[in-house]
């Protein structure tokens, strides 16, 4: 099929009924393309296969449309309270890939940048495991690619031999938008999160290299490292936030003592402030690659000093981590989780931080986050082997190398002290 270029309307209407559309994961979804798909009725089978959407999307009502994703978010969470059929594919980022291979959708949509003078068109702000999909999906007659080309997204770089870029003469449907990209702000941290990211902090000598997630805690570390002295840092991490933006910013990342991908911060995907993506564009301090390759446990080895920071909902006195399903409910998925645990062991100078609050309230109660053992309300993100510092409010445990019962004590020693009693109790028993 020839390039056409349509609105989100008439894109729709080329689908079948029981069509089986993939995307990738939040930033790389065409939020306008996914919305238009509620125009339709007659969805006889419809089956959508991507992950973290970042929109509530009414085609989910229908109950002849399923939504298989790889990774939960705020948006998954409601349609799954709402009773929509949306399922979880369990699996890390990192296999995305092979997932979207063996199920080759049918169509397969994203958003990126509007074509250049040279028809390239920019994957901005997602790489991630979509882009041999892209391709393969572009050469097969029988199917279908789509691409939104959005205005307001920034125009980042990738490095050799990788291209985040496409040929707009390999797409099939091309509809023109100036939506406004998604944006997540800055949240604001609580006295618990940040004596847990100064603790964190500690375990950062000048000149390492660092992986931050999402969330308060790691957008704290950020912060308290821009305002103190030292730096010399680098980056290599699945996700770029606006918190490791601000580090450029106060002149603390060089990327001179990496080790691998030397002179460039790595990423796989951004999101963030408006100001992140107005500070991403056409900055080439900033390489988007493959996602098999950023969270790759062999890649993330070579780096110099590497410190993964990470969040949990619970930890065990075995050192089981419970990141992504707990009380029977999804929370959020694997992701890029257990690559950087892993990735980080084989390193004498890097290590691995979970960092979680010491209790949470549920319901009106009080419940300690590390717990004698995860029982059967959560599910294993991280085995015990893998574990190397967890940090609470009250301390880290630095349990690689020691013991089963040697490091139940010690997780017991950063709990809450109204349940440290009986988790050593607990850890006598071992």
């Amino acid at each position: 099929m020839s390039l056409k270029v349509v609105t989100s309307s008439e894109a729709v209407s080329k689908l079948r009924k029981n069509d089986a559309i993939g995307f990738g994961l939040g930033p790389g979804i065409p939020d306008i393309f996914l919305t238009s798909l509620a125009e339709r009725e007659d969805w006889d089978g419809l089956t959508l296969g991507g992950a973290l959407i970042l929109n509530y999307y009414k085609v989910l009502e229908n109950p002849n449309v399923h939504y298989r994703s790889g990774f939960f978010g705020p948006a998954e969470r409601i349609h799954v309270g709402m009773g929509h059929n949306v399922e979880l594919v369990p699996g890390g980022f990192r296999q995305f890939g092979p997932i979207l291979e063996r199920f080759s959708p049918r169509v397969f949509c994203l958003q990126g940048t509007p074509p250049d003078r040279d028809g390239k068109i920019n994957l901005s702000l997602h790489y991630g495991a979509t882009y041999k999909e892209i391709l393969r999906a572009a050469k097969d007659p029988d199917r279908l690619l789509i691409v939104e080309a959005n205005e307001s997204l920034p125009k980042t770089h990738s490095m050799e031999p990788f291209s985040n870029e496409i040929d707009v003469d390999i797409v099939d449907l091309l509809i023109e938008t100036n939506n406004p990209v998604y944006e997540l702000s800055d949240s604001n941290p609580s006295e618990i999160d940040s004596k847990i990211a100064e603790i964190a902090t500690s375990y950062i000598n000048d000149g390492a290299t660092l992986q931050t997630g999402i969330g308060s805690i790691p957008t704290q570390v950020a912060d308290l490292l821009s305002k103190r002295d030292g730096g010399n840092y680098g980056i290599h991490s699945e996700m770029f936030t606006t918190g490791l933006m601000k580090l450029h910013k106060a002149g603390k990342v060089t990327n001179t003592n990496k080790g691998i991908f030397d002179n460039k911060s790595v990423t796989t995907f951004s999101l963030g402030t408006r100001e992140l993506y107005n500070w991403l564009d056409n900055n080439d301090q900033v390489a988007f690659l493959p996602v098999e390759k950023v969270n790759d446990p062999s890649i993330i080895s070579q780096n110099h000093d590497l410190i993964s920071i990470n969040g949990a909902l619970e930890v065990d006195i075995f050192g089981q981590v419970v990141a992504d399903f707990i009380d029977e409910k999804q929370v959020s998925g694997v992701g890029g989780h257990e690559d950087f645990v892993s990735g980080t062991e084989t390193n004498r100078g890097s290590h691995s931080l979970i960092c979680l609050p010491s209790t949470v309230e549920t319901n009106g109660e009080v419940k300690s986050r590390i717990v004698r053992s995860i029982g059967t309300n959560g599910i294993v993100s991280t085995p015990r082997h893998h574990l190397d510092i967890v940090v609470t409010e009250f301390g880290a445990a630095e349990v690689m190398g020691l013991t089963v019962k040697e490091r139940a004590h010690v997780l017991a020693d950063i709990a809450h002290p109204s349940f440290r009693g009986e988790l050593h109790k607990a850890a006598d028993t071992l």
